[in-house]
């Protein structure tokens, strides 16, 4: 089945899926928190949030406290930039390092930033230092990317957006629109795809990406995942392989916003999404959580249940869509609970209990 077929088919089951909706508990932990964009559990009651405006917190979800974390890098808060995502090191119990990705001016415009710090025990991220910067820098206030995952090697991948101009995706020697991959001291890895080719970044894993913000760790492969926003149409999901281009813009499910279609939907020599939503739900945040995935929906205001039989998504349900939240982050704590939070100016950290099918 070629592209254009198999886009059909998509929105066919779209509708279908529309229809799916599933219930689910709630329980709110968390309120009035100003754009909230990701979290990390340090313990099962002790969580980090950043807040896109530049604020990092530690709540105690036991007790209701929320303490601001000092040490966090100056960010650019314009349009889709800001303080992003937050992870937390393998090792963190022994070294207490803590990564976040930001929007932070440099010369020519701004970029996806990401650094690293280490969390005291009087909440401040002390030693804070840049790793690595996404360049060129863009005048551009959009698609920075931003989510941090660690594989089964120690090193950390992160996303980054295409910043709004979609050639950037396909030019190995542009940092955006790619899957970097780093050494946790932000160093370059020797079997990166690129390392000792002419005209290509070396921290480049995968590319021909537009603007992912979600990322996860299968829980059984190892594999790490990422779903990306599509423009009108095609949001993808997708696992990151060396060296391969997944498409943008070259081939997408999506459209000019317009209507004017952007280009094929196949092209030899690129990766298919595993998944693709037509029309977009803007997938923000992803996480594995009792065999399902799990991704928060910005557009669509749901939280999609996808289930899966391997790399396949044999259906999928949408939670909460009758609460009207843009969720922008969803997480696993390590005593496997599921949290999700909303991108509002008073956002909340919400538990989310779904009901068993």
């Amino acid at each position: 089945m070629n592209r254009r077929a198999s886009a059909w088919v998509a929105i066919g089951l779209s509708l279908l899926v529309g229809q799916a909706h599933a219930s689910a508990d709630i329980e709110t932990l968390a309120r009035d928190l100003e754009h909230p964009w990701a979290m990390a559990f340090v313990t099962d009651s002790e969580v980090l949030v950043t807040e896109r405006p530049g604020r990092l917190l530690y709540l105690d979800l036991a007790s209701g406290t929320r303490t601001p974390v000092t040490g966090v890098p100056t960010v650019d808060a314009r349009g889709q930039g800001g303080l992003l995502d937050i992870e937390l090191h393998p090792d963190f119990a022994d070294n207490r390092l803590v990564y976040l990705t930001w929007a932070g001016q440099c010369e020519g415009g701004n970029a996806t930033h990401l650094g690293r710090g280490r969390l005291t025990n009087d909440q401040q991220l002390a030693d804070f230092e840049t790793l690595f910067i996404a360049t060129p820098c863009v005048r551009s206030t959009k698609h920075f990317g931003s989510r941090i995952q660690f594989d089964d090697g120690g090193h950390v991948l992160f996303t980054t957006g295409d910043r709004g101009e979609r050639d950037r995706a396909q030019d190995l020697s542009d940092h955006n629109g790619s899957v970097i991959r780093l050494n946790d001291d932000g160093s370059i890895p020797e079997d990166n795809p690129f390392v000792g080719q002419d005209e290509a970044e070396p921290a480049i894993f995968s590319y021909g990406h537009r603007n992912p913000q979600g990322a996860a760790q299968h829980p059984e492969t190892g594999a790490v995942w990422i779903h990306e926003h599509g423009p009108q149409g095609g949001d993808e999901i997708n696992i990151p392989q060396p060296g391969e281009n997944f498409g943008w813009p070259e081939t997408t499910y999506g459209r000019e916003y317009w209507g004017p279609e952007i280009a094929p939907d196949n092209k030899p020599g690129t990766i298919q999404p595993l998944h693709h939503w037509t029309p977009s739900i803007a997938p923000s945040g992803m996480a594995f959580h009792n065999g399902d995935l799990y991704v928060g929906a910005l557009a669509k205001v749901h939280l999609a249940r996808l289930t899966l039989d391997g790399h396949q998504v044999v259906n999928e349900e949408r939670l909460l869509q009758d609460r009207g939240w843009r969720i922008r982050a969803v997480e696993r704590s390590p005593d496997d609970r599921l949290f999700v939070l909303t991108d509002q100016p008073n956002g909340r950290l919400v538990r989310v209990i779904p009901q068993a099918r």
